[in-house]
């Protein structure tokens, strides 16, 4: 079964290194060959884990809001789990705007989430073609000024069956070596001398906090000055177990490939797997990390097994894997670098508390460590936690004493998460909404208060989203024929209902509506109210349409705009036409933004 779905993969290899001549490295770096014979690298050769084999100038499209960059791939010489010599590709992004800040421009080597099995899914490949969902945090690090680093992770060259995904030693040899490529890349883009910090969420996260780890025994000139980790998959061992039968499945069935990529021995796969396995082997490793989601969705680890052995007999029958699986255990070792850690309160494919119990961990042995709690999932977290990251990031840089979290008086968080075994769901709980409408013939704009909010559910499986709006009773003022003090009440009318869903690239698309009923119980001046009863007749409905990346849904970047029909107005006797006249009929306009709730520092 291996031989057959790896066979693609090596034939295409062998095609594309036929472009490129066979020659050990030498001291000096070279600029690598077009297309993806970049991805096959010639013989390594004697050399140090850091060193730059081949780069080339690349194109990355980050979509909207990114600066003017100048950017690079890179293949350099790293260092597997086994202690053994391996080559990783990257891609490394500098601003074209000159650094402002004091020293040399700092750099982020970012530590990507889960992108996939496929070699397509390659962050270096995805940012040429404009498809990696990370590119949101990627940016706010590039307006921060900041180089950023973005390793492939191992396993992505043409002759790799699949990327050894959750193998935390390897991830942070590769996060961490990439900046010492970065240097090499001829006119010195990236200064030797940089300060330097690694941000990473999810599989990112465990690969950051396995930096954090042992970055002073690696590569202690890297100059790590601060490490964010976010999502951690901090006991490998109980994320399993959480994943198994979940939403999150893909995520599980993804490690195992992954494990068996870096032990072999201790993962005989070929032996384990039915015929249903082996087709869910065969899936995850031609799919990136949205489609994989949906199309592994809730299925058991036992569903692929002979004789359909659960993770629980397979882990007794197989001590040399389970023993595989406890060497990605975070903890064991001091870190000895300032952390910031951060996990969503809601996260439901990777535990929140295993992640608060190793920044406890970590705090038993230094005192540097920070610990946020967001109030979203894990999606969610991932794109709303990135000022912060940055924010804590820059204050490291600039050498500002750590705020730590050692010494909190909080108790442990406890996971609100939705339950797994069902349909994926994102839920938004009492977020902020800042809202405004357009009023057309009085040629005004009312903001509502800051009080209001939205909750909801975006079921992404049946691809439905149901909630509702809280909007206060609140008062403004608008000039109709002198500036009066104009009582509104928008009450929430009909639930929010409509369609959402998420493709294969994690691109959000939302059509759906709002409602609300619109009152003006007192029309006054200063101290004076008189009473007027007047509301809408008919609810008014509020198109709720958006289409754009799954990183909107954190960072405030999730806006509904567009126009709506106020009906007349009723309930208010003589003056309802002079209102109507005034308030009602097509062309109103309305903005909604929402951003979830502010996290917790413990």
């Amino acid at each position: 079964m291996k031989a057959l779905v790896q066979g693609k993969k090596i034939l295409f290899g062998v095609v594309a290194s036929m472009t490129v001549p066979f020659m050990a490295v030498s001291a000096a770096p070279v600029v690598g060959p077009n297309g993806l014979a970049f991805y096959s690298p010639p013989p390594l050769g004697s050399g140090s884990h850091g060193d730059l084999v081949w780069y080339r100038d690349a194109f990355v499209n980050l979509g909207d809001g990114a600066p003017k960059v100048d950017s690079w791939n890179v293949l350099y010489r790293s260092t597997d789990s086994n202690g053994l010599d391996n080559a990783v590709t990257g891609t490394v992004i500098v601003p074209e705007s000159s650094w402002d800040g004091s020293g040399t421009r700092p750099i982020i080597s970012y530590a990507v989430g889960t992108h996939g099995m496929s070699q397509e899914c390659a962050p270096s490949i995805q940012l040429s073609r404009g498809t990696d969902y990370e590119a949101a945090n990627i940016i706010e690090a590039l307006n921060s000024g900041y180089a950023v680093l973005v390793s492939d992770n191992p396993g992505y060259l043409n002759n790799d069956p699949y990327p050894a995904y959750m193998v935390g030693e390897a991830q942070a040899h590769a996060a961490l070596d990439i900046i010492e490529a970065a240097k090499q890349i001829p006119g010195r883009v990236v200064s030797g001398s940089a300060d330097a910090a690694i941000w990473g969420y999810s599989q990112g996260g465990q690969t950051a906090a396995w930096a954090a780890e042992i970055e002073a025994s690696y590569a202690p000139e890297a100059n790590i000055m601060a490490i964010a980790a976010g999502g951690i998959p901090a006991d490998l061992l109980d994320t399993a177990f959480f994943l198994d039968g979940s939403t999150g499945e893909s995520f599980l069935l993804s490690a195992v490939i992954g494990l068996w990529q870096a032990y072999p021995n201790e993962f005989p796969v070929d032996d384990l797997v039915n015929s249903d396995g082996e087709r869910a082997i065969e899936t995850a490793g031609e799919q990136c990390v949205f489609e994989s989601l949906f199309e592994l969705m809730n299925d058991e680890l036992a569903d692929y097994t002979l004789g359909n052995k659960s993770l629980t007999r397979l882990l007794k029958d197989l001590p040399d894997a389970k023993e595989a699986v406890e060497l990605q255990t975070l903890g064991s070792n001091r870190i000895s670098v300032p952390l910031y850690a951060y996990h969503g309160e809601a996260d439901e494919f990777i535990p929140l508390e295993t992640a608060y119990a190793l920044s406890e961990e970590y705090c038993e042995r230094f005192d540097e460590v920070t610990f946020d709690l967001y109030p979203g999932e894990h999606i969610i977290t991932q794109f709303q936690a990135a000022p912060f990251v940055l924010d804590w990031i820059t204050d490291r840089f600039a050498g500002v004493v750590q705020t730590s979290s050692c010494d909190s008086s909080l108790p442990a968080p406890e996971s609100v998460h939705n339950e797994g075994g069902g349909n994926f769901n994102v839920s938004l709980d009492a977020w902020h909404l800042n809202a405004s409408m357009g009023l057309k013939t009085l040629r005004q704009t009312v903001q509502m208060p800051t009080e209001s909010f939205m909750t909801a559910n975006a079921d992404m499986t049946d691809e439905v989203l149901t909630g509702h709006l809280f909007i206060p009773e609140f008062t403004t003022k608008l000039s109709i024929f002198i500036p009066l003090d104009v009582t509104l009440n928008i009450e929430a009318g009909d639930d929010i209902e409509g369609d959402v869903s998420l493709d294969d690239e994690g691109i959000l698309r939302i059509e759906g509506s709002a409602y609300v009923n619109i009152g003006i119980p007192t029309v006054g001046l200063a101290f004076i109210k008189i009473p007027f009863g007047c509301r809408v007749r008919d609810q008014v409905e509020f198109p709720l349409n958006f289409e754009g990346p799954i990183s909107s849904l954190g960072n405030g970047g999730l806006v509904f705009s567009g126009t709506t029909t106020f009906s007349s107005i009723t309930g208010c006797g003589i003056f309802s036409p002079f209102f109507t006249v005034l308030m009602s009929g097509s062309g109103q306009t309305f903005e909604f933004i929402l951003s979830p709730p502010d996290p917790i520092t413990y």
